[in-house]
């Protein structure tokens, strides 16, 4: 049987239908805003006993190029095997609010699979996708703790809007994404053009506020045709088992956990596990996997002891203490800016590169080609956290990571007019103890001001903790790798002195009250503003020139009707120019030219060129040039490329000709004065007046 329920949402009407597609899945929605729809699936095994003791959750979300009524681009002209990078920021937008909601014991593999069916120009189907990803979990037999809804928030003239036309969201000055329960935000994504907070605190509320409805909707869904839940346990553990490893553990575990260095931490804390094994003998033998995740239950507790109840975190500092920062600018020579940036013990290598428009990334979207001329590549390689692991390439992680530093940097760039270059940053993390993605916002502005890249201000980054148990809460500054794993919060919030740039926020509870959310943000300010004043101190304005290896861009406008003549015969001339001159070209079909060259006599001598081909005659003026061809009548000379006129035998000399030839002969070098250009662009040239006005 077929079910189907609206709900408002913004201006538009949300729809999700169920039980007529996919229904050997476990859950399976269909999802449609304006001609936008998503089909979101659900199967969880069946396994009676899963081998595995956590929960292994996929998500996918993929865009069909159908959806959007185009054939794939590429040379397969299908879908290729790899997410986009849009697919796999999505995924990760549907996974962080649902994933721990989950009830505790459930460890079947999961699965939820996201596809774009549809897409009309005006409605982006991540928002869709996440919420039919709650719906699809609802209606299914997997115990999960929803529901949950999302929407996106804009701001566009002042006013807050949810679910804004594409069109219209790009003009928005803030633009996030909110996930919440009936009662509490769970999760937030976006950024703003530079806002207070109490401006962004409000705007996730707005958002809150509008998913009421698509709660509503989920829950009379699931009343209408929800399957009843699996029953899962929490595995129950041995209590003298758990005794024992306390007794044995508690004590030395607690001083290695309190030791402020994470490798040494580490050290101590591997060491109390192998004491540990020792004593135990033939028990850990056996039971070595019980052990472990006792181990894991008892640093998680100690950790979460020492902040609540002693008032102490892990390497000793207060709750709002930002860890000791140093910042170096210019420590690489050929790159075209670059700052090493350390926070403890996190330290990222910003690097930047500057070339011309060629150098664009171009990707190809459900809404058309793209062209981005700013890219932020984040690397984060095993070495960073004293690992081995195989190398390849770009993660999810490392994809989301640079995906918000990426929002945080961008809306302090300058005009494409003001600073014509496309801009790389690559941000390499040398060491990770902490949010190496705050780390890179540091880093990355640095590396830009270094670059000569006229910033319109520095930003900054800082990822903010919580612990929370009951009415006890403990917000950190500045939180450490192991204070995020046993924590319930990772809240990270970029900004400059005046405004946030980019946040995200993702928490490990049900939900987060307002009082919480605002006290967190209020705290990531002064955190954000000590990080700032210390980069400050490294450099505190953009460097005046660019580097001297930084290709050098000369712009010229041409008649539009000349472009021809720069590309010549299937671009013979243009490829010719750039390969005698060692530089990139570049023409758009208002006659814009822009030259990029690795050195000022490079771009001179294409520029050189490129005036030669496009110069047009003027009238009165003299010119030096060649004459092409004899007649009667008299000579034709070519006084620019592609351009002749005519000598009248009369204009010839200030004597009388008989025969042009008697004066001059093809090939010969001609001074020669345009006397008049007429309608038809034919040219009057005379040799005459050049020798009686001495020229």
């Amino acid at each position: 049987m077929e079910y189907k329920l609206e709900a408002q949402l913004g201006d538009g009407l949300l729809t999700i239908s169920t039980g007529k597609v996919a229904k050997q899945s476990s859950g399976a929605v269909w999802v449609q805003y304006g001609e936008t729809i998503v089909l979101v699936t659900v199967v969880a095994a069946n396994d009676a006993m899963p081998t595995q003791d956590f929960l292994p959750l996929t998500v996918e979300y993929q865009e069909k190029i159908y959806s959007a009524g185009r054939i794939p681009g590429n040379y397969f002209r299908r879908e290729i095997g790899r997410p986009s990078e849009k697919e796999i920021l999505t995924s990760r937008l549907i996974d962080r609010p649902i994933r721990p909601l989950f009830a505790k014991g459930f460890c079947s593999e999961t699965q939820l699979i996201a596809t774009v069916l549809s897409m009309d120009p005006e409605h982006d189907p991540d928002v869709l996708a996440m919420i039919g990803a709650s719906a699809a979990l609802e209606i299914s037999d997997i115990p999960f703790l929803g529901p949950i809804a999302s929407t996106r928030v804009c701001r566009i003239d002042g006013q807050l809007v949810v679910n804004p036309p594409l069109s219209v969201e790009k003009t928005s000055d803030i633009n996030i994404i909110v996930a919440g329960s009936r009662t509490g935000v769970v999760m937030v994504e976006g950024g703003g053009n530079i806002v207070s907070e109490s401006e962004m605190l409000e705007a996730i509320y707005f958002g809150h506020n509008a998913i009421q409805p698509v709660i509503d909707l989920q829950e009379k869904l699931k009343s209408l045709c929800g399957k009843p839940k699996r029953v899962v346990a929490p595995k129950e553990k041995d209590a003298a088992l758990v005794e024992q490893v306390k007794e044995l553990a508690l004590v030395p575990f607690r001083e290695a956990i309190l030791i402020p260095t994470k490798v040494e931490r580490y050290r101590a804390i591997r060491d109390v596990k192998l004491a540990l094994m020792e004593s135990l003998g033939q028990t850990a033998l056996d039971r070595k996997d019980e052990i472990s995740d006792i181990l894991h239950d008892l640093q998680k507790q100690i950790c979460r002891t020492l902040i609540l109840s002693e008032g102490k975190r892990i390497d000793g500092r207060k709750f709002d203490e930002i860890r000791p920062i140093t910042c170096e600018v210019g420590i690489l020579s050929r790159p075209h800016g670059s700052a090493l940036f350390t926070r403890g013990e996190t330290q990222v290598l910003g690097v930047l590169t500057l070339g011309s428009g060629q150098d664009e990334q171009r990707v190809e979207t459900l809404s058309g080609e793209e062209s981005r001329p700013f890219m932020l590549h984040y690397n984060f390689p095993p070495f960073s956290v004293g690992e081995v692991k195989r190398m390849s390439g770009p993660s999810r992680r490392d994809i989301g990571h640079g995906g918000l530093s990426t929002r945080a940097i961008e809306k302090i760039l300058p005009e494409k007019e003001n600073f014509d270059y496309t801009i790389r940053l690559v941000s390499e993390v040398l060491e990770s103890n902490g949010s190496s993605s705050m780390g890179t916002v540091c880093a990355g502005t640095l590396a830009l001001m270094d670059g000569g890249v006229p910033i319109k201000s520095p930003v900054a980054g800082i990822a903010m903790g919580l612990v929370k148990d009951g009415d006890q809460v403990a917000i950190l500054s500045d939180i450490l790798g192991d204070e995020d794993h046993t924590g319930d919060m990772d809240f990270k919030v970029a900004g400059t002195c005046t405004g946030i740039t980019a946040l995200q926020m993702d928490i490990k509870i049900h939900e987060l009250p307002r009082s919480i959310l605002e006290q967190a943000l209020n705290q990531a300010k002064d955190g954000r503003l000590f990080i700032l004043d210390k980069m400050m101190s490294a450099l505190d304005t953009p460097r005046e020139t660019i580097s001297q290896y930084a290709p050098a861009i000369t712009t010229v406008k041409i008649n539009p009707d000349k472009i021809r003549d720069i590309i010549g015969p299937g671009g013979k001339m243009i490829r010719s120019i750039q390969s005698e001159t060692n530089t990139r070209i570049e023409i758009d079909d208002t006659g814009l030219v822009k030259i990029a060259a690795l050195s000022k006599e490079d771009g001179d001598a294409a520029l050189s060129l490129i005036n030669g081909l496009t110069m047009e005659a003027e009238v009165g003026r003299v010119y030096d040039g060649t004459v092409v061809k004899i007649t009667d009548f008299g000579a034709f000379v070519q006084i620019l490329p592609g351009t002749d006129g005519l000598v009248h035998i009369s204009q010839l000399s200030t004597r009388r000709v008989t025969h042009v030839s008697d004066v001059v002969k093809e090939g010969d070098k001609f001074r020669v004065k345009v006397l008049e250009i007429s309608r038809d662009g034919k040219i009057r040239l005379s040799h005459k007046a050049v020798l009686e006005e001495g020229l």
